[in-house]
């Protein structure tokens, strides 16, 4: 039976994702003086194979895509992978990291709405009403925030390609499973990066990253590519695009939360505030609703993987 502790059990891997996308925030500040293209061409790389060693022992099954599913799949590695951490990395050289961070909680509106679409559903009115809370807290820490014209403008990139990181994998959810996305995506970023990295840094560009370098890219490999990729897809599979893109929110706590630890800074009191109206718009859009027993709600009929809705369906 499908209670509210299921549902909530369903949140908890995208919930961890986030806080590893948000740590990442911190992270990649010491790849700014890294050969960037470079560096997560060898991120990726390694993530490949990390996933399939890992997907090889937990017996997932990985098929090639075909057709369409590779525009969809390259579509998610420009955007959501080689897109996303240029405007990452040189975002935090701009700004505080909890301002970058933050342009990933304006994301649930868009998901929110474009999600459900394209699962074959209504957009959920809870859904609806939770997100421009958990954005006026987002747009509350970015406008407050240390930062700069250029690192709103790499803030606002970074908005897109992570909305683009989620929606442009429902269509092949169904068909690859969070393990397959998860590969097909790191191995198609990790190609594109490499063949910019040895266009534009040079084929020994590898040879400039220093230690702290490469334990950095050594962390975002397994944390955040290999281990957050599966978890979060794992939710958006499970209780669709609309619901998890909530747990976007969680990003800027995470950041400010490794920030401070770091020793990169301490955000101020309205960064907080903005983090706090994101904490409400979260327990509101996230609150599990009383439905009357045998009733089959939006975020149920998500749950129900086989058959996927005919909008989703591979061809």
């Amino acid at each position: 039976m499908d209670t509210p502790s299921t549902r909530f059990a369903q949140l908890i891997p995208g919930m961890v994702g986030m806080v590893l996308v948000g740590s990442s925030v911190t992270v990649s500040h010491s790849l700014v003086d890294a050969p960037l293209l470079t560096a997560q061409a060898v991120r990726y790389a390694a993530a490949t194979v990390i996933l399939l060693v890992v997907a090889r022992f937990a017996g997932a099954r990985l098929v090639w895509p075909r057709g369409r599913e590779w525009l969809w799949l390259t579509g998610l590695a420009v955007t959501g992978l080689v897109l996303f951490n240029v405007a990452v990395v040189r975002g935090v050289a701009h700004a505080e990291p909890a301002v970058v961070a933050v342009a990933v909680a304006c994301v649930p509106l868009v998901l929110g709405v474009v999600g459900p679409l394209l699962e074959g559903r209504r957009p959920s009115r809870q859904v609806l009403l939770a997100a421009p809370v958990v954005m006026t807290g987002a747009v509350l820490v970015e406008g407050t925030g240390r930062t700069d014209a250029v690192g709103v403008a790499w803030a606002a990139l970074t908005l897109g390609c992570e909305a683009a990181f989620t929606l442009l994998a429902v269509p092949v959810l169904p068909r690859h499973t969070p393990w397959g996305v998860s590969v097909h995506a790191t191995w198609l970023g990790g190609l594109l990066l490499a063949v910019l990295g040895a266009t534009r840094e040079g084929p020994s560009a590898v040879r400039q990253l220093s230690g702290v370098q490469w334990a950095a890219v050594g962390y975002l490999a397994l944390m955040v590519t290999a281990v957050a990729f599966v978890l979060w897809y794992s939710t958006v599979r499970s209780v669709g695009a609309g619901r998890a893109g909530l747990l976007t929110g969680i990003a800027p706590l995470a950041a400010a939360a490794v920030g401070t630890v770091s020793g990169v800074g301490v955000p101020g009191p309205w960064v907080w505030l903005g983090i706090a109206v994101v904490i409400a718009g979260l327990v509101g859009g996230l609150r599990p609703r009383d439905v009357p027993a045998g009733t089959i709600t939006d975020v149920d009929r998500t749950a129900q993987a086989d058959p996927p809705p005919a909008a989703v369906r591979s061809r």
